[in-house]
């Protein structure tokens, strides 16, 4: 199956990116994630004055990762020798920049873009550091710095949106309208990942950006609003770690996904299974190509005003595999389902048709029906 996409005029053998972070922040960096089998690199944030590395800086809990990593330790002078030895080796490169004034921004894009740089991302949303708050919850502000770049440059420009604004489906709007070719969603989201109990000090010492896949459901809303909004292609970021994650990504509206927390933890030998396991998908779903099912789901989403009340009530299809499983019983906060051995019986009188056993069952044992 043919995996390649377009992507503001890209021509990328896959829609998975490695995104700006520990993974790319150098050449051979860069390289290593290519012949691992990412269709695209995105380098760590290129800035004018770099800023030292602190220790520690990454923190997992769980799924969860945080981060207070700020931009690279390069020069923006060296930049030019990493992506040129990147782009030797077959990389398609997006330089992910960050500026504090939409002129110093645009200046940084023109020299990156001379290196041989094949598009910009416009990295506005980084929750922690000196932060540029104003700029990735501005939508005037973010007019202003996009529009400088595009200006300026002869390369796609993509904008990097944060989660933690109010209304992204402007800050998307105002992008598009400042000519940006697409716009990349989400960064990571401002938290504290937990605390030492016994020494009473946070497991990092600063806020910092939140990762993996507990961010998952936040990035793929921000993808369907987006879509839904704007006009311009979407790059899903967010706790993206198998083909499902992609394909949900994808049917929410987003042409490309990045990863980054995933490789981590994982290795960047888990991209090869990634890729094989999207071809395996489309070739039994006898899909084409991503076009056919680029936001499909997004047909079937509503707004909250427009869901009818139907009499829907849960229904138990089949018996229980396993005894010591009760997540559909525990989990009723109606007490309308049962167990009794292997068998699983709904109390139609009771049940409200929440749906949540549908969610909890291993077995997919139930299902909504007319009362």
């Amino acid at each position: 199956m043919d995996l390649a996409v377009d992507f503001m005029g890209l021509k990328l053998k896959n829609p998975i990116m490695v995104a700006a972070g520990p993974l790319t922040a150098t050449g051979e960096m860069l390289r290593q994630a290519v012949e691992a089998g990412a269709g695209a690199v995105v380098t760590k944030t290129i800035v004018n004055e770099i800023r030292p590395k602190v220790r520690p800086r990454l923190a997992a809990l769980g799924e969860g990762m945080q981060n207070i990593e700020l931009y690279t330790e390069f020069s923006l002078e060296a930049w030019e020798h990493e992506i040129r030895y990147a782009k030797s080796h077959g990389a398609v490169i997006i330089a992910n920049i960050l500026a504090h004034t939409p002129s110093e921004m645009a200046d940084i894009a023109l020299r990156v873009e001379k290196f041989g740089a094949d598009a910009i991302e416009l990295g506005v949303a980084c929750p922690h550091g000196e932060g540029l708050e104003g700029l990735f919850a501005d939508p005037a502000q973010l007019y202003s710095f996009t529009k400088s770049v595009v200006q300026r440059v002869n390369i796609p420009v993509m904008v990097k949106l944060s989660p933690n604004v109010t209304n992204m489906a402007k800050m998307a709007m105002s992008a598009e309208q400042a000519g940006a070719s697409a716009v990349s969603a989400i960064d990571t989201v401002r938290a504290i990942i937990g605390v030492d109990l016994e020494s009473g000090r946070p497991l990092l010492s600063t806020y910092g950006g939140y990762s993996g896949p507990p961010v998952r459901p936040i990035g793929l809303a921000a993808v369907a609003l987006i879509s839904q909004a704007a006009k311009i292609p979407v790059c899903g970021i967010g706790g993206i770690s198998n083909s499902h994650h992609v394909l949900e990504y994808m049917m929410l509206g987003a042409s490309t996904v990045q990863l980054c927390t995933s490789l981590i933890l994982n290795g960047l030998d888990s991209l090869s299974k990634i890729i094989h396991d999207l071809e395996t998908w489309l070739m039994q779903h006898n899909v084409a190509d991503f076009g056919q099912i680029r936001g499909k789901a997004l047909q079937s989403l509503k707004s909250f005003e427009e869901i009818k009340v139907e009499p829907y009530v849960a229904k138990a299809l089949q018996g229980c595999s396993d005894l010591s499983c009760n997540l559909c019983v525990r989990g009723c906060i109606y007490k309308a389902v049962h167990k009794s051995k292997f068998k699983v019986t709904v109390d139609q009188n009771l049940c409200t048709g929440c749906g949540l056993c549908l969610s909890v069952c291993p077995d997919k044992a139930f299902v909504l029906e007319w009362k």
